[in-house]
Protein backbone atom coordinates (compact mmCIF):
# COMPACT_ATOMS: atom_id res chain seq x y z
CA UNK A 1 0.00 0.00 0.00
CA UNK A 2 1.78 3.42 -0.89
CA UNK A 3 2.16 6.07 1.51
CA UNK A 4 0.67 8.65 -1.03
CA UNK A 5 -2.42 8.53 -3.76
CA UNK A 6 -1.77 11.31 -5.75
CA UNK A 7 -4.71 12.92 -7.49
CA UNK A 8 -4.40 14.17 -11.35
CA UNK A 9 -8.33 15.26 -12.79
CA UNK A 10 -7.48 15.31 -16.87
CA UNK A 11 -9.51 16.80 -19.27
CA UNK A 12 -8.27 17.80 -22.61
CA UNK A 13 -5.18 18.69 -21.32
CA UNK A 14 -2.72 17.00 -24.06
CA UNK A 15 -0.64 20.32 -24.62
CA UNK A 16 0.76 19.92 -21.01
CA UNK A 17 -0.24 16.58 -19.57
CA UNK A 18 3.14 14.52 -20.45
CA UNK A 19 5.16 17.30 -19.13
CA UNK A 20 3.20 16.84 -15.50
CA UNK A 21 2.92 13.28 -15.59
CA UNK A 22 6.59 13.23 -15.90
CA UNK A 23 7.67 15.61 -13.46
CA UNK A 24 5.38 13.72 -10.66
CA UNK A 25 7.21 10.58 -11.97
CA UNK A 26 10.63 12.12 -10.78
CA UNK A 27 9.86 12.60 -7.43
CA UNK A 28 12.88 11.63 -4.98
CA UNK A 29 9.95 9.92 -2.55
CA UNK A 30 9.16 6.71 -3.94
CA UNK A 31 6.52 5.46 -1.76
CA UNK A 32 3.38 6.42 -4.27
CA UNK A 33 0.72 5.94 -6.96
CA UNK A 34 -0.72 7.91 -9.27
CA UNK A 35 -4.34 7.72 -10.20
CA UNK A 36 -5.08 9.50 -12.98
CA UNK A 37 -9.78 10.58 -13.58
CA UNK A 38 -9.71 10.85 -17.60
CA UNK A 39 -13.08 13.07 -17.32
CA UNK A 40 -13.99 12.87 -20.93
CA UNK A 41 -11.48 14.44 -23.00
CA UNK A 42 -12.22 15.08 -26.49
CA UNK A 43 -8.54 15.63 -27.59
CA UNK A 44 -5.35 13.34 -27.41
CA UNK A 45 -4.86 13.85 -23.18
CA UNK A 46 -5.76 9.59 -23.20
CA UNK A 47 -3.49 8.10 -25.67
CA UNK A 48 -0.71 10.22 -24.17
CA UNK A 49 -1.07 8.99 -20.91
CA UNK A 50 -1.21 5.34 -22.26
CA UNK A 51 1.88 5.55 -23.43
CA UNK A 52 3.30 5.62 -20.20
CA UNK A 53 4.76 2.57 -18.84
CA UNK A 54 5.16 3.11 -15.22
CA UNK A 55 3.12 0.29 -12.74
CA UNK A 56 2.65 3.33 -10.06
CA UNK A 57 0.26 4.73 -12.78
CA UNK A 58 -3.66 4.08 -12.80
CA UNK A 59 -5.93 5.24 -15.14
CA UNK A 60 -9.88 5.88 -14.77
CA UNK A 61 -12.36 7.13 -17.31
CA UNK A 62 -15.61 8.81 -16.94
CA UNK A 63 -17.72 10.90 -18.64
CA UNK A 64 -17.74 14.53 -18.41
CA UNK A 65 -19.06 14.98 -14.76
CA UNK A 66 -16.55 18.21 -14.26
CA UNK A 67 -13.07 18.46 -11.93
CA UNK A 68 -14.59 18.22 -8.57
CA UNK A 69 -16.16 14.77 -9.41
CA UNK A 70 -13.05 13.65 -10.76
CA UNK A 71 -11.28 14.99 -7.84
CA UNK A 72 -13.86 12.55 -5.69
CA UNK A 73 -13.51 9.35 -8.05
CA UNK A 74 -9.70 9.69 -7.38
CA UNK A 75 -9.45 9.95 -3.84
CA UNK A 76 -12.40 7.10 -3.86
CA UNK A 77 -10.25 5.01 -5.71
CA UNK A 78 -6.97 5.73 -3.73
CA UNK A 79 -4.70 3.36 -1.38
CA UNK A 80 -2.86 5.72 -0.12
CA UNK A 81 -2.75 7.17 3.87
CA UNK A 82 -2.57 10.80 2.14
CA UNK A 83 -3.76 12.22 -1.30
CA UNK A 84 -1.93 14.99 -3.01
CA UNK A 85 -3.34 16.61 -5.52
CA UNK A 86 -1.89 17.82 -9.32
CA UNK A 87 -3.79 19.51 -12.20
CA UNK A 88 -3.26 18.30 -15.58
CA UNK A 89 -0.78 21.80 -16.18
CA UNK A 90 1.31 22.26 -13.38
CA UNK A 91 4.80 20.71 -12.43
CA UNK A 92 6.15 19.39 -9.39
CA UNK A 93 9.93 19.73 -8.41
CA UNK A 94 11.53 16.65 -7.71
CA UNK A 95 11.41 17.49 -3.82
CA UNK A 96 7.75 18.13 -3.82
CA UNK A 97 6.31 15.17 -2.44
CA UNK A 98 9.62 14.44 0.25
CA UNK A 99 9.25 17.95 1.36
CA UNK A 100 5.59 17.66 2.30
CA UNK A 101 6.29 13.80 4.37
CA UNK A 102 9.23 15.51 5.90
CA UNK A 103 6.20 18.06 7.32
CA UNK A 104 4.00 15.46 7.85
CA UNK A 105 6.53 13.55 10.58
CA UNK A 106 6.83 16.95 12.35
CA UNK A 107 3.27 17.79 12.50
CA UNK A 108 1.07 14.58 12.48
CA UNK A 109 -2.03 16.06 13.37
CA UNK A 110 -2.85 19.08 10.81
CA UNK A 111 -5.35 18.61 8.20
CA UNK A 112 -3.39 19.95 5.26
CA UNK A 113 0.36 19.98 4.60
CA UNK A 114 1.04 23.03 1.70
CA UNK A 115 4.35 23.60 -0.15
CA UNK A 116 4.80 27.10 -1.57
CA UNK A 117 4.76 27.49 -5.12
CA UNK A 118 4.79 30.29 -7.77
CA UNK A 119 2.77 31.41 -10.90
CA UNK A 120 3.59 31.19 -14.28
CA UNK A 121 2.21 33.85 -15.78
CA UNK A 122 3.67 33.31 -19.35
CA UNK A 123 6.24 31.85 -21.17
CA UNK A 124 9.48 31.93 -18.83
CA UNK A 125 7.62 34.56 -17.14
CA UNK A 126 7.07 34.08 -13.11
CA UNK A 127 5.67 35.71 -10.34
CA UNK A 128 6.58 34.76 -6.18
CA UNK A 129 3.92 35.27 -4.12
CA UNK A 130 4.03 35.47 -0.21
CA UNK A 131 1.47 35.46 2.45
CA UNK A 132 0.89 37.82 5.19
CA UNK A 133 2.29 37.92 8.16
CA UNK A 134 4.26 34.58 7.38
CA UNK A 135 8.00 35.11 6.54
CA UNK A 136 9.45 33.36 3.55
CA UNK A 137 11.74 31.05 5.35
CA UNK A 138 9.05 30.05 8.06
CA UNK A 139 7.88 26.34 8.17
CA UNK A 140 5.40 24.55 10.64
CA UNK A 141 1.40 25.48 11.30
CA UNK A 142 0.62 28.68 10.25
CA UNK A 143 -0.47 31.06 12.88
CA UNK A 144 -3.79 32.55 11.14
CA UNK A 145 -4.24 30.79 7.95
CA UNK A 146 -7.14 33.01 6.67
CA UNK A 147 -5.56 36.10 7.23
CA UNK A 148 -2.02 34.91 5.65
CA UNK A 149 -4.32 33.67 2.83
CA UNK A 150 -5.72 37.23 2.09
CA UNK A 151 -3.67 38.28 -0.63
CA UNK A 152 -2.35 34.84 -1.78
CA UNK A 153 -3.97 31.60 -0.88
CA UNK A 154 -1.92 29.42 1.18
CA UNK A 155 -3.79 26.17 0.05
CA UNK A 156 -3.11 25.43 -3.65
CA UNK A 157 -4.62 22.17 -5.17
CA UNK A 158 -1.54 21.21 -7.04
CA UNK A 159 0.42 22.50 -3.84
CA UNK A 160 -1.52 20.65 -0.84
CA UNK A 161 -1.59 16.87 0.27
CA UNK A 162 -4.51 15.81 3.42
CA UNK A 163 -5.07 12.78 5.53
CA UNK A 164 -7.14 10.33 3.35
CA UNK A 165 -8.86 10.22 6.83
CA UNK A 166 -9.49 13.90 6.65
CA UNK A 167 -12.45 13.57 3.80
CA UNK A 168 -13.80 11.04 6.03
CA UNK A 169 -14.77 13.93 8.57
CA UNK A 170 -15.13 17.15 6.28
CA UNK A 171 -16.21 15.14 3.37
CA UNK A 172 -15.27 15.87 -0.48
CA UNK A 173 -14.92 18.78 -3.11
CA UNK A 174 -18.58 19.96 -3.55
CA UNK A 175 -19.48 19.14 -6.94
CA UNK A 176 -22.79 21.85 -6.59
CA UNK A 177 -19.05 24.56 -7.24
CA UNK A 178 -17.72 25.45 -10.58
CA UNK A 179 -15.52 28.03 -9.52
CA UNK A 180 -12.53 28.18 -7.47
CA UNK A 181 -14.57 25.34 -6.32
CA UNK A 182 -11.70 23.74 -4.38
CA UNK A 183 -11.76 26.73 -1.58
CA UNK A 184 -14.58 25.82 -0.21
CA UNK A 185 -12.78 22.68 0.53
CA UNK A 186 -9.77 23.99 2.14
CA UNK A 187 -12.06 26.31 4.61
CA UNK A 188 -14.02 23.76 5.90
CA UNK A 189 -10.65 21.69 6.81
CA UNK A 190 -8.51 24.49 8.20
CA UNK A 191 -11.95 25.16 10.17
CA UNK A 192 -10.94 21.97 11.89
CA UNK A 193 -7.60 21.48 11.71
CA UNK A 194 -4.20 22.79 11.97
CA UNK A 195 -2.22 23.90 8.27
CA UNK A 196 1.40 23.44 7.96
CA UNK A 197 3.31 24.99 5.07
CA UNK A 198 7.07 24.34 3.94
CA UNK A 199 9.21 27.46 3.34
CA UNK A 200 10.19 25.98 -0.10
CA UNK A 201 8.92 26.35 -3.48
CA UNK A 202 8.41 23.07 -4.88
CA UNK A 203 5.45 23.87 -7.52
CA UNK A 204 4.89 25.63 -10.43
CA UNK A 205 1.14 26.33 -11.24
CA UNK A 206 0.32 27.66 -14.74
CA UNK A 207 -1.72 30.55 -14.43
CA UNK A 208 -1.78 31.63 -17.62
CA UNK A 209 -5.15 30.69 -18.38
CA UNK A 210 -6.90 31.95 -15.48
CA UNK A 211 -5.96 35.68 -16.48
CA UNK A 212 -8.23 35.63 -19.15
CA UNK A 213 -10.49 38.55 -19.59
CA UNK A 214 -12.88 36.27 -20.85
CA UNK A 215 -13.46 34.26 -17.70
CA UNK A 216 -14.53 37.77 -15.66
CA UNK A 217 -18.17 36.38 -16.81
CA UNK A 218 -19.01 34.15 -14.22
CA UNK A 219 -23.49 34.07 -14.64
CA UNK A 220 -23.15 30.83 -15.54
CA UNK A 221 -20.58 29.46 -12.91
CA UNK A 222 -22.01 28.39 -9.51
CA UNK A 223 -20.59 30.22 -6.84
CA UNK A 224 -19.48 28.94 -2.99
CA UNK A 225 -22.45 30.22 -0.89
CA UNK A 226 -20.14 32.20 1.19
CA UNK A 227 -22.94 32.49 3.49
CA UNK A 228 -22.76 29.18 4.89
CA UNK A 229 -19.71 30.63 6.92
CA UNK A 230 -21.71 33.02 8.42
CA UNK A 231 -21.25 31.84 11.87
CA UNK A 232 -17.59 31.10 12.26
CA UNK A 233 -16.98 34.54 10.82
CA UNK A 234 -19.24 36.38 13.23
CA UNK A 235 -16.66 34.81 15.50
CA UNK A 236 -13.27 34.81 13.49
CA UNK A 237 -12.25 38.49 11.92
CA UNK A 238 -9.75 36.63 9.52
CA UNK A 239 -12.11 34.78 8.13
CA UNK A 240 -14.77 36.96 8.24
CA UNK A 241 -11.66 39.48 6.38
CA UNK A 242 -10.46 36.48 4.05
CA UNK A 243 -14.49 35.68 2.82
CA UNK A 244 -14.97 39.35 2.28
CA UNK A 245 -11.98 39.36 -0.37
CA UNK A 246 -13.96 36.69 -2.30
CA UNK A 247 -16.97 38.84 -1.75
CA UNK A 248 -15.50 41.81 -3.40
CA UNK A 249 -13.78 39.83 -6.09
CA UNK A 250 -17.58 38.07 -6.87
CA UNK A 251 -19.02 41.82 -6.39
CA UNK A 252 -16.43 43.30 -9.09
CA UNK A 253 -17.17 40.79 -11.60
CA UNK A 254 -20.87 41.12 -11.56
CA UNK A 255 -20.34 44.67 -11.90
CA UNK A 256 -18.42 44.50 -14.93
CA UNK A 257 -20.49 41.58 -16.84
CA UNK A 258 -23.27 44.25 -16.02
CA UNK A 259 -25.37 42.70 -13.16
CA UNK A 260 -25.35 45.56 -10.81
CA UNK A 261 -28.22 43.78 -8.56
CA UNK A 262 -25.57 40.72 -7.33
CA UNK A 263 -22.77 43.17 -7.52
CA UNK A 264 -24.38 45.44 -4.55
CA UNK A 265 -25.58 42.08 -2.78
CA UNK A 266 -22.29 40.71 -2.55
CA UNK A 267 -20.74 44.19 -1.42
CA UNK A 268 -23.38 45.29 0.79
CA UNK A 269 -21.92 41.96 3.30
CA UNK A 270 -18.40 43.53 2.85
CA UNK A 271 -17.56 44.30 6.67
CA UNK A 272 -16.48 48.49 6.00
CA UNK A 273 -12.89 47.86 7.83
CA UNK A 274 -12.25 45.41 4.99
CA UNK A 275 -12.79 47.61 1.94
CA UNK A 276 -9.72 49.29 1.16
CA UNK A 277 -8.81 52.71 -0.47
CA UNK A 278 -8.07 50.56 -3.72
CA UNK A 279 -11.06 48.52 -3.20
CA UNK A 280 -13.41 51.12 -2.99
CA UNK A 281 -11.73 53.01 -5.93
CA UNK A 282 -11.89 50.41 -8.01
CA UNK A 283 -15.16 49.18 -7.15
CA UNK A 284 -17.15 52.69 -7.57
CA UNK A 285 -15.35 53.40 -10.77
CA UNK A 286 -17.65 53.45 -14.09
CA UNK A 287 -17.50 49.75 -15.70
CA UNK A 288 -16.37 51.39 -19.09
CA UNK A 289 -13.12 52.30 -17.15
CA UNK A 290 -12.97 49.26 -14.87
CA UNK A 291 -12.57 46.99 -17.88
CA UNK A 292 -9.65 48.44 -19.77
CA UNK A 293 -8.08 48.47 -16.79
CA UNK A 294 -8.14 44.68 -16.11
CA UNK A 295 -6.99 44.38 -19.52
CA UNK A 296 -4.33 46.54 -18.85
CA UNK A 297 -3.51 44.32 -15.72
CA UNK A 298 -3.97 41.37 -17.81
CA UNK A 299 -0.97 42.92 -19.94
CA UNK A 300 1.11 43.27 -17.01
CA UNK A 301 0.59 39.82 -15.45
CA UNK A 302 1.68 38.22 -18.86
CA UNK A 303 5.04 40.58 -18.45
CA UNK A 304 5.46 39.16 -14.36
CA UNK A 305 4.05 42.43 -12.92
CA UNK A 306 1.32 41.79 -10.58
CA UNK A 307 -0.56 44.50 -8.44
CA UNK A 308 -3.36 43.69 -5.98
CA UNK A 309 -6.38 45.67 -4.68
CA UNK A 310 -6.44 43.37 -1.33
CA UNK A 311 -2.63 43.91 0.26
Amino acid sequence: MPKISVIIPLFNKSLTISKTLNAALKQTFSDFEIIIVNDGSTDDSLQIIKAFEDYRISIFTQENKGVSLARNYGIQKSAGTYIAFLDADDLWLPNHLELLFDLIQRFPDAGIYASRYIYKVAENKFIANTFLNLPENYSGIVPDFFYSSIRNRIALTSAVLVPKVIFDKIGVFNPEIYSVEDLDLWIRIALKFPVAITNTVTVEYNAMDNSSISKLDIHDKKLIDLSKFQKEEEKNKSLKAFLDVNRMDYALKFKISGDLKSSKEYYDTIAKENITLKNWIVYHLPRWIQLPLLKFKKKLLKNGIDFSVYS
